[in-house]
This record gives structure tokens, C-alpha cells and sequence, in this order.
């Protein structure tokens, strides 16, 4: 499953975001991952979340970073949630991409049992019409 928190930069998605992922691991039977453009956010994270800055693995395009997320999965069959900060930054994806990015990460999600929720600084209505039912929270 993919889920998306939107709106335009500014309004609160990463304390959204933050607050779901710190619930989630509470109840959560697997492993979680938050991945970050920074180190930032370190200390808002419950302990038990693994947080890993995008920006230290020379990340350049989408596929690299499709690759990069099936690398983590690869290696952590307990995996169960990962959580995406500033989505468009860190998977190099621009705004025409989303929809081919969001696919293949729910073809992953589907085949490993992840679950993803990304943050994402676009609004709704800029969002493919297909998308909008992923929506969880619009800022």
C-alpha cells in the first residue's frame, strides 16, 4: 500500500509524517524505516526507527532510487513500513514522474508486503487523478 500526505512546501508535512510514523511503530510487528534528506529529524524519531539520510548514497535519478529501496527490503525480511520525507527530493523525481514512481513502489509494496507513506510538496489538485485516492492527509 502507498499512502501520500500533499500540499505545497511549508504547511506541515513533515510533522505529519513524524507523527505517524512514531505512532505506527508502537503497534508495529515488523521493522520501520524513515528516509530523509537530512539528519534533521533524528531526535523527533521514536528510537526504535531506523533513519536513513538519503543524501550520503549519491542518489541521481528515480530508478536509482527504486533500486536503493529494493536494496533495503532485500536486506531486512522484517521490514513492514517505510516513511518518505520530501519524496521528490530525495527520489529525484519530478512532478510529471510521480505517477510512474507511485507505481512501481506499489508493484514493490505488493510484492514484499511494505507498506509506504510519502510526503510529497504538491497540491492535491496537481496530483494525477489516480493518486488522489492514495491521499491521507492534504495541506
Amino acid at each position: 500500500m502507498v499512502e501520500l500526505i500533499v500540499g505545497n512546501k511549508g504547511k506541515g508535512k513533515t510533522k505529519h509524517l513524524l507523527d505517524k510514523v512514531n505512532a505506527v511503530v508502537k503497534d508495529a510487528q515488523g521493522n520501520v524505516v524513515y528516509l530523509d534528506k537530512s539528519t534533521k529529524h533524528m531526535f523527533e524519531l521514536n528510537n526504535k526507527i531506523r533513519l536513513i539520510d538519503v543524501s550520503d548514497y549519491l542518489i541521481t535519478n528515480r530508478d536509482e532510487f527504486i533500486g536503493f529501496i529494493c536494496g533495503i527490503i532485500s536486506q531486512d525480511h522484517d521490514l513492514q513500513h517505510m516513511y518518505f520525507d520530501s519524496f521528490l527530493k530525495i527520489a529525484c523525481v519530478n512532478e510529471d514522474e510521480i505517477g510512474v514512481a507511485i507505481e512501481k513502489l506499489e508493484t514493490i509494496s505488493a510484492k514484499f508486503h511494505v507498506d509506504f507513506v510519502l510526503s510529497i510538496s504538491v497540491d492535491e489538485n496537481a496530483l494525477p487523478e489516480n493518486l488522489r485516492s492514495k491521499v491521507i492527509v492534504s495541506l
